[in-house]
């Protein structure tokens, strides 16, 4: 099925074909011309050729350029190649979430009472923090004391979410420091096994300091229809949450976006039908190439995973667009900036500083992609002539130190800049 873009008015030219067929970029070719080729391009392509065979990147590398404005391909090597992308999938959860929910979508946390049991409710929002859960408890506890009730069960309800499992390509080994169970409750991002719980005994432990007593241990039962709403706290906007999962590559945040944004078409909140919904949207909503494309989790911890260089561009491609500037540009302004503190490009990740990158800091904004065995740099820099570029860089299986690798990289994007010349 097609999906609607949630919240926006398209405009600007198609990119279908006059048979509806999708326009799509071919950057395993090179320009029509010499003649066609700008000389900052052509200085690019040759760059590129050459520094793209570093023997730090190994033998199993991709990668391709786009002029944003034409979206015409500037230069590819084994483009159409699928390989393990690492969080550059997070590209694509984040294209399909924000198209289906919307930008401005909010997630829910409520509490309700019934039986003597206050019940935390979990809606999907991983920004959840001790703050909101104390504003919360502000009003539960004066509803409770308005009904002259001192004393309480705790109970937390996850049910948005089906008992959590290991995606394909996962091990339990990442659980919980890499990503946690995936669970629609969750306080502070604590990296724990049942995120749940703890949200509860968080929830509990500020009730009792307001002067509730708290009859028992936490346990997970779901709220009754006959309860009453006591409480309730939305998140940030989907545009915010999307932007903060980008800037650190939040595995959390990807995975709870990834059953949010099933549940929001209609599907189950499974791996398999997120990933499913994923497809759809990429797809028939932005006719992005899906040949060769595997995705198992919305994270890119799964070792499944396989997005050819191609299709990463293309969903960047998309996401600079104007007439999907509305849905997408939370995309564009999540990206880490080279240089930027605080993101997965920043100083203290030792990117972008070397001799050959640092020219770029502050001039390229890329997701990074990292598991043993993969890296991977995905986005956009202005090239010499002023324009756009959209680029994709992924390595799987170079023996080369993992620092070393992301130098070559950095290379790369520097090159496409136009810096390193």
């Amino acid at each position: 099925m097609a999906f609607p873009v949630a919240s926006a008015a398209l405009a600007g030219p198609s990119a279908f074909a006059a048979d509806g067929s999708p326009l799509k970029a071919t950057p395993d070719s090179a320009p029509d011309t010499a003649a066609d080729t700008d000389p900052g391009d052509q200085q690019l392509i040759t760059n590129l050729t050459k520094r793209i065979v570093d023997a730090r990147l190994g033998n199993n590398v991709s990668g391709v350029v786009l002029d944003a404005k034409t979206d015409r391909p500037l230069w590819g090597h084994n483009a159409s190649t699928a390989l393990m992308p690492a969080s550059n999938t997070k590209l694509a959860t984040a294209t399909a979430a924000l198209t289906v929910l919307g930008p401005d979508h909010r997630f829910t946390t409520k509490v309700s009472y019934g039986n003597g049991t206050l019940t935390l409710i979990g809606g999907g929002d991983r920004l959840l923090t001790s703050a909101d859960l104390d504003a919360m408890v502000t009003d539960a506890v004066a509803g409770l004391k308005a009904a002259g009730l001192t004393t309480v069960k705790v109970r937390v309800d996850d049910s948005l979410f089906p008992e959590p499992t290991l995606a394909t390509g996962w091990n339990d080994g990442y659980f919980p420091d890499s990503v946690a169970p995936v669970r629609a409750l969750v306080v502070d991002g604590h990296g724990v096994t049942d995120t749940s719980i703890d949200a509860g005994q968080v929830f509990a432990g500020k009730l009792a300091a307001a002067g509730i007593t708290v009859d028992g241990a936490v346990a997970r039962a779901q709220a009754s229809s006959t309860d009453v709403p006591v409480a309730q706290h939305q998140s940030p906007t989907l545009a915010d949450t999307v932007h903060q999962m980008l800037k650190v590559s939040d595995n959390n945040t990807a995975e709870t976006l990834l059953r949010m944004t099933a549940l929001g078409a209609g599907r189950s909140a499974t791996f398999e039908d997120g990933a499913a919904v994923v497809r759809g949207v990429l797809s028939d909503t932005y006719g992005v190439s899906l040949d060769n494309f595997e995705m198992h989790d919305g994270s890119g911890l799964s070792r499944a995973n396989r997005i050819p260089a191609t299709t990463l561009a293309e969903i960047l491609d998309r996401a600079t667009e104007s007439r999907f500037e509305s849905v997408l540009g939370s995309i564009v302004d999540g990206l880490p900036v080279a240089g930027e503190a605080g993101s997965t490009l920043g100083p203290e990740f030792s990117r972008f500083d070397d001799a050959n990158s640092s020219c770029a800091v502050g001039k390229v904004q890329a997701k990074t992609g990292t598991l043993t065995g993969a890296i991977a740099l995905s986005g956009l820099t202005k090239g010499t002539d002023g324009n756009w570029k959209i680029f994709s860089f992924v390595e799987n299986g170079s023996t080369a130190n993992a620092n070393s690798i992301k130098d070559a990289m950095d290379g790369l994007a520097a090159t496409v800049n136009g810096c390193w010349a």
